[in-house]
């Protein structure tokens, strides 16, 4: 999201979900290219994201528009959508990019077409990384430019309880699930050939 945005030094982003796995992925990748970040997130959830980076953070169903102000963001990374949507609009600079990969908050926006068009705003869905993103997204890791936030893990049996911690969004990060450890299948096929 950040590379398809093309976040830039200087520039001021402006990141919802910031408390997830993608969303604070993005606050540090945008942090790594210089950016001044601002991270949306619940009150219970701030202090860590001053710690992996956000230069500013603003609790969760704050008016974006009072806080931040009219035409102060270059760039939005949008994880949420929902009612939000209308504000962060307002608050993006002319020339503005929003990017988003995420609507849980939900899908339907209200979008003014005078604030899009007036001020050559350019909308990003982003599903799909190019090329050179998950490479360098190894490096960065590996070098320790960049830490995953992992919640935690569940085994896959624990789905029903791994989604009402996730609704209950207390966590900060990725919730994975695992799989159970099965003997692979070739190794199953070997094994009967063997009696």
């Amino acid at each position: 999201m950040v590379h398809r945005a093309g976040v830039s030094k200087g520039e001021h982003v402006l990141v919802t979900g910031a408390s997830g796995g993608v969303g604070s992925a993005v606050v540090q990748l945008a942090k790594r290219r210089g950016a001044q970040v601002t991270a949306v997130v619940g009150k219970n959830k701030m202090d860590v994201l001053m710690e992996i980076g956000a230069d500013r953070v603003i609790e969760r169903n704050s008016d974006l528009v009072e806080v931040l102000g009219e035409k102060s963001v270059d760039v939005v990374v949008d994880n949420v959508a929902g009612e939000g949507f209308t504000q962060m609009s307002v608050v993006m600079k002319r020339g503005g990019r929003y990017a988003s990969s995420g609507a849980i908050a939900g899908p339907i926006v209200t979008l003014d077409m005078r604030s899009f068009y007036l001020k050559d705003l350019t909308f990003i869905g982003c599903t799909a990384w190019d090329e050179p993103v998950f490479p360098n997204l190894v490096s960065y890791i590996e070098r320790g430019e960049i830490k995953p936030m992992l919640a935690r893990t569940y085994p896959l049996e624990d789905i029903v309880t791994a989604q009402k911690d996730f609704s209950e969004k207390k966590h900060v990060g990725k919730i994975v699930l695992l799989p159970p450890e099965q003997t692979p299948p070739q190794q199953d096929f070997i094994d009967s050939l063997k009696q």
